[in-house]
């Protein structure tokens, strides 16, 4: 990449630039936001579908779990508690990969929906932390965390994701960008989705369904997380269209299906011998759910094209967690953000 694609981190104050930014990144803007004059008023929509998901993991009261763990089988136990802390280990690259993006972005508009998404990504891991805590001692804890962080297919799924991020941390320009954000999308959009899948499975059988509560927040954050990173993406390619090109597009596609195969691999393994979880299935799933990820981003499918193969999972899918209807589990009355044109979730 030549020199006029690198970025260098934005003054906080600039005030010889406009208040609207002129870009998303290598743009002129004062630093100062004003939510009623910004480049892209759609974002202020998008902020408040963020801000209307606020939770905290101390909301959910875990004591009807904590009474059902000792009735789970011991291959039960210790798949929950794997999936638990590999969640985990994912979500902990989030918070500080978002919060560098920040520094190189000029619209504050943006900066401030990456700040929210950082946030939300630091409730996520406090929450698999949260759970543990409520169902295990301290030592078990530490020894999972450690498990995960040693796991080979968890280092290969990680590995993925942070060759791209610490390419941009080490060289940030427009091309490391681009390719961070798509392995953002690897996984917020297809990594955690053998795991929700798990907690799911279990509460369709009445078992943790505090824990399956909270996964569905973290799903429903994840799944606006990865649909707002691919517009990021739409409009910097727009703004930038020398990155509009084949090489980026067969990136985009091959690191994408690399993730399906990689997250298969994940399934193949965690998922094995849970009995009512058809490994088939969920590797069409999976598929399913990369070529809405395509979607989002402007491009054709590329896996078959089919429904959702898991019609048992529909009730925690994308789609229903964008409607306004009782909680999942509980039948307890709770208002999911409605959705509309406006901001793009019917493409969801």
């Amino acid at each position: 990449m030549n020199g006029q694609n690198a970025l260098t981190k934005i003054k906080l104050l600039n005030t010889e630039y406009p208040n609207r930014s002129t870009g998303i990144v290598n743009g002129r803007s004062s630093g100062i936001l004003n939510w009623n004059d910004i480049a892209y008023p759609q974002m202020y929509d998008f902020y408040h579908v963020l801000l209307s998901n606020f939770w905290k993991a101390q909301e959910i009261n875990m004591q009807d779990d904590i009474k059902q763990w000792n009735q789970l089988s011991s291959k039960e136990q210790d798949t929950f508690l794997r999936i638990n802390t590999q969640l985990a280990s994912l979500d902990s690259l989030q918070t500080p990969t978002m919060t560098h993006v920040m520094d190189y972005v000029t619209d504050p508009s943006f900066k401030a929906i990456f700040a929210v998404i950082s946030q939300q990504e630091a409730v996520h891991n406090e929450s698999y932390s949260y759970i543990l805590s409520s169902l295990v001692p301290l030592d078990e804890q530490i020894e999972r965390f450690n498990q995960a962080k040693d796991d080979p297919l968890v280092q290969k799924r990680n590995e993925l994701i942070l060759e791209s991020y610490e390419a941009f941390r080490l060289n940030p320009n427009l091309k490391n960008l681009l390719y961070l954000c798509v392995n953002s999308i690897n996984l917020e959009g297809i990594y955690f989705y053998a795991g929700f899948a798990f907690f799911y499975h279990l509460a369709r059988q009445q078992k943790m369904l505090k824990t399956s509560t909270m996964i569905s927040y973290i799903q429903r954050d994840e799944m606006q997380h990865a649909y707002f990173i691919s517009q990021f993406i739409r409009i910097l390619l727009s703004e930038n269209p020398e990155l509009n090109n084949e090489e980026n597009r067969q990136y985009i596609y091959q690191t994408i299906a690399h993730a399906v195969e990689l997250e298969k691999e994940w399934a193949h393994i965690i998922l094995l011998d849970i009995e009512g979880i058809d490994l088939s299935e969920f590797d069409h799933y999976v598929e399913y759910l990369a070529n809405k990820r395509f979607r989002q981003l402007g491009l054709a499918n590329y896996f078959e094209e089919r429904d959702n193969p898991m019609p048992w999972i529909h009730i925690f899918s994308d789609e229903m967690m964008n409607d306004t209807k009782s909680d999942f589990f509980e039948q307890k009355s709770r208002t999911y953000t409605k959705v509309s044109h406006s901001n793009g979730f019917d493409e969801l």
